[in-house]
């Protein structure tokens, strides 16, 4: 297998002119796929500003450039909780719904910490902020799928099921040339057996779970989010985190550089895999 490097993904991305940068954010998903975790607060969101909608007209209008298109890992199972674990890396995986300055901020954050992050993006709100898309690509990260609505999918028919699926990859693909590289069922860590064909069936040979989950969505404070992910992070960790709350920004600078001191680097799935 040959091994795409995060700097030539950026120079690809980077070939195409008029990138727009952009923010993202997050709502949790339960562990049984029942009911909401609260909504971040609205305040945040009117704080950071809408995104300017000629921008994103500019965004959508424009063809897309490339962007990476779901591989098949031999020998990983159909659903992925983890990595290798005999390498030093672990991958931050964020839910992307909410308001993009808090995601800005992420970025930001682990860019200049040269890590890269795995983000799985909600339809809906890829259609309130499609320029977000490019900006997490542009900054060298993984983009992926969280269904359209963020509704509980395990528990829907199978029309629903596919149409939260196939609504969201068209999203992607419109604004990125790609349906993304990974799928996350929306309201559940796993996805049903259903649901995972209907991924399959949708171009993504796996299904992106998670061994760590930060839990940073019941806004515990920023130092017990830095405890949790660090409890239990070890090598090949898949980690479970949101873009909508204020706890996780604070926490992440944190999460990072005790990462760093015990020689975990945090890189995108596609890297922690490859």
């Amino acid at each position: 297998m040959v091994r795409v490097t995060t700097t030539d993904r950026r120079g690809v991305l980077r070939a195409g002119a008029g990138l727009v940068a952009g923010g993202v954010l997050g709502a949790g998903c339960s562990a049984t796929g029942a009911a909401p975790h609260p909504a971040p607060d609205s305040a945040a969101s009117a704080a950071s500003g809408a995104a300017d909608p000629s921008h994103a007209a500019a965004h959508t209008s424009a063809s897309p450039l490339a962007a990476p298109v779901p591989r098949a890992f031999p020998g990983e199972p159909a659903q992925i909780t983890h990595g290798p674990r005999d390498r030093p890396r672990v991958a931050l995986t964020f839910h992307g719904q909410g308001d993009p300055g808090l995601a800005r901020t992420l970025l930001t954050t682990a860019e200049k910490h040269g890590a890269r992050l795995t983000v799985l993006a909600v339809g809906t709100w890829l259609d309130e902020h499609p320029e977000m898309a490019r900006r997490i690509l542009d900054g060298g990260h993984d983009l992926g799928n969280h269904t359209q609505r963020h509704l509980a999918v395990n528990a829907m028919s199978e029309t629903d099921a596919r149409a939260e699926i196939t609504g969201c990859a068209d999203r992607l693909k419109r604004l990125t040339g790609s349906i993304g590289t990974w799928f996350r069922p929306s309201r559940a860590p796993a996805a049903s057996p259903l649901v995972q064909r209907l991924a399959h069936g949708a171009g993504y040979p796996h299904v992106l779970s998670y061994d760590v989950d930060s839990l940073d969505y019941t806004r515990p404070g920023a130092p017990a989010v830095v405890r949790k992910v660090l409890a239990e992070a070890r090598g090949g960790s898949v980690v479970s985190m949101h873009f909508g709350y204020p706890d996780t920004v604070a926490a992440l600078p944190d999460v990072l550089k005790e990462l760093d001191r015990r020689g975990l680097h945090a890189v995108t799935t596609t890297e922690l895999l490859s």
